[in-house]
């Protein structure tokens, strides 16, 4: 399960490299039918963009069937807020979906990022998170260990953070399922 869970967040976490690319190259869903010939552009890329959502929310809703881990009180000594520090090289996708001139290009460099993404198995940093109230912190705990955690909730002070039910990505990559 976690495989397949680490692959679909990787792909949500890069999926959007193809969304900009085909609302650049103006791919518009009304050539499929000639019942869709009168949609207007905009509809074809809010689909585009709804598709990236939905499976985000399917992750999370399946991140419950990961391993159960927890961080007790008093174990972290350090929390940094990783909100922003990810978006300008996300951000960087969004170029690379832009300069792209053709479809097989895009197909190559997504399958690079994809499973660059996938292997490094550090973070799984993705934007359309933050839609769903998540945020997202590195972690030092007091036996040197480096942690991202993906949580609903803000923290604030070192002192009171617990997190009890955390789902395991991997062994650097939790989700807090409580808010």
């Amino acid at each position: 399960m976690n495989y397949i869970y680490r692959l679909l967040l990787t792909f949500n976490a890069t999926s959007l490299i193809l969304v900009i690319f085909l609302i650049k190259e103006e791919t518009t869903l009304n050539s499929l039918h000639e019942k869709l010939n009168s949609l207007p552009n905009y509809v074809s890329y809010l689909i585009y963009f709804f598709v990236p959502i939905v499976l985000t929310y399917i992750s999370l809703y399946i991140s419950k069937f990961l391993g159960n881990s927890n961080i007790s009180k008093g174990s972290i000594i350090e929390v940094e807020n990783a909100n922003n520090a990810f978006l300008p090289s996300y951000l960087g996708y969004f170029f690379v979906a832009l300069s792209v001139n053709n479809s097989e290009t895009l197909i190559f460099v997504f399958a690079i990022l994809f499973v660059f993404t996938f292997l490094s198995q550090t973070l799984y940093f993705n934007p359309l998170f933050l839609i769903f109230g998540y945020h997202f912190y590195n972690i030092s705990t007091n036996n040197k260990a480096k942690l991202f955690v993906i949580t609903k909730n803000e923290i604030n002070k070192v002192d009171d953070i617990e997190f009890t039910q955390l789902k395991r990505i991997n062994n650097f990559t939790f989700i807090d399922k409580i808010k």
